[in-house]
C-alpha cells in the first residue's frame, strides 16, 4: 500500500468496517435494526443533529487518541 496517500487506506479500512459491524447487526437482529431506524425517524431534526455532532466529535476524539 504505497502511493501518493498512503492514509487515505486508514479511511477506506474505516469505511469497510462501518460496512461491516452494520451488514452484521441487520442480518443477527434484523427487527432491532428496523426499530431503530423507524425510532430515528421519529426524532426531531435538532435532536439528529447534536447526536451527528457528538458522534463525529467523540469519533474524530477517538482516532486522535489511538493514532496519536
Amino acid at each position: 500500500l504505497t502511493g501518493p496517500a498512503p492514509r487515505m487506506w486508514d479511511f477506506v479500512a474505516a469505511l469497510g468496517l462501518v460496512f461491516a459491524i452494520e451488514g452484521i447487526l441487520f442480518a443477527a437482529v434484523p427487527n432491532l435494526a428496523k426499530e431503530a431506524l423507524r425510532s430515528a425517524s421519529e426524532t426531531p431534526v435538532d435532536v439528529m443533529r447534536m447526536i451527528g455532532l457528538a458522534s463525529a466529535v467523540l469519533g474524530v476524539a477517538i482516532v486522535w487518541f489511538v493514532r496519536g
